[in-house]
């Protein structure tokens, strides 16, 4: 431990040395300054969000001269808040993002501690909780990202929707039947991409706060399967989709699997799309069996997904260099995959595309409670 005046003492019963000791296991920095203004105690973690080397500097020096902090409009923090100065019922301060003496950004929340003796309830310690503004700063790019994001995606079909629509209600008489019924198609089109836009983004919602509940029951995986295969098949060039099962589901069949229906479809509805419009050619979904697992293999003959991005790709807004979809899919995937108690994941196949296998167990999984 370090003295106001700068000398080394053992911890002694009675000294403050083992205070000192356990603020060095505090998570947060912690500055305590004594009565007289002065630094009593500073732990190393509130060097490192300071910036500064040691506490020499520190220990027994006016806190106003060695640990000047300033909002963002380059006010004095200390004359503003006063902690010695101010009414008795002012306990501290919450948490506030100030500007620290090597001008990097630091979260500060103030605890005063009051004597209370024979009537004198002057401030005896002022506690500071120190905390790097990094991670806040991270959150609010992240907020800002999702923001942005989602208005632009919003944006676009919303735009076409209204503009359509205008144009419907104004000018009906002069479009021919072939035209309003491809303006009504496109108009369809864009209303169901609003809404799995915002299915997306309620599932993250519930994925992030563990409040997604799934209505468990029995499901043929294979005509589920199927039922997406003819639907892609309907929308796009014949062959476009292929299903198959592998030679071992063939000979032993697949086992019972609960599951939220709903949720599989939109699992495999998200695969097979990021597998067409990221891929190229031929998209074949496997069905394979392994003991009381079933996979499912979506793999496409494009250029495949680099390594460095395999685990990327599952991450919220994530984009690839065509930056051609929300980047919320495969999130989603992950989360609802998980949320069966099975797992996602992505490789390379033989003929050098991206292959998403998951597992799903048979039988009633453990699922993320609500």
């Amino acid at each position: 431990m370090t003295t106001a005046d700068g000398e080394r003492v053992p911890a002694t019963p009675g000294s403050v040395a083992p205070v000192a000791s356990m603020a060095e296991l505090l998570p947060d920095g912690l500055v305590v300054i004594g009565a007289d203004r002065r630094v009593r105690l500073v732990n190393a973690e509130a060097l490192r969000v300071l910036d500064i080397e040691d506490s020499d500097g520190l220990i027994g020096r006016p806190v106003d001269e060695v640990l000047p902090l300033t909002d963002k409009y380059g006010r004095d923090w200390w004359a503003h808040a006063a902690p010695w100065d101010g009414s008795p019922s002012h306990t501290g301060h919450r948490e506030k993002l100030l500007i620290g003496p090597q001008g990097n950004e630091v979260l500060v929340t103030a605890r005063y501690v009051r004597a209370g003796l024979d009537g004198d309830e002057h401030v005896e310690r002022v506690m500071l909780g120190l905390r790097d503004a990094e991670a806040r700063q991270r959150a609010e790019r992240d907020q800002a990202t999702v923001l942005s994001t989602v208005a632009h995606e919003l944006r676009a079909p919303l735009t076409s929707v209204t503009g359509f629509t205008s144009s419907l209600l104004r000018r009906w008489d002069r479009f021919t039947d072939e035209q309003k019924r491809l303006m009504i198609e496109t108009i369809e089109a864009d209303a169901n991409r609003l809404t799995r836009l915002i299915t997306e983004l309620l599932d993250i919602s519930r994925l992030d706060s563990e409040t997604l509940n799934l209505r468990l029951g029995p499901v043929d995986l294979h005509d589920l399967l199927r039922t997406h295969v003819v639907r892609h098949e309907l929308g796009r060039a014949n062959g476009a989709v292929r299903l198959q099962l592998s030679d071992n589901a063939a000979e032993t069949g697949l086992p019972e699997l609960w599951a939220d229906a709903d949720r599989l479809e939109q699992i495999f509805f998200n695969l097979i799309e990021n597998a067409l419009r990221h891929g190229a050619g031929l998209v074949t979904v496997t069905l394979d069996r392994g003991g009381e697992w079933v996979t499912v293999r979506v793999d496409d003959e494009g250029d495949g997904i680099p390594p460095s991005d395999r685990e990327k790709i599952f991450g919220r807004f994530w984009h690839g260099p065509s930056n051609a979809s929300t980047g919320l899919g495969l999130y989603v995937v992950r989360g609802l995959v998980e949320a069966h108690g099975g797992t996602v994941t992505v490789a390379e196949n033989e003929a050098g595309g991206a292959r998403f296998d998951v597992r799903l167990p048979s039988g009633l999984p453990d699922v993320v409670a609500p």
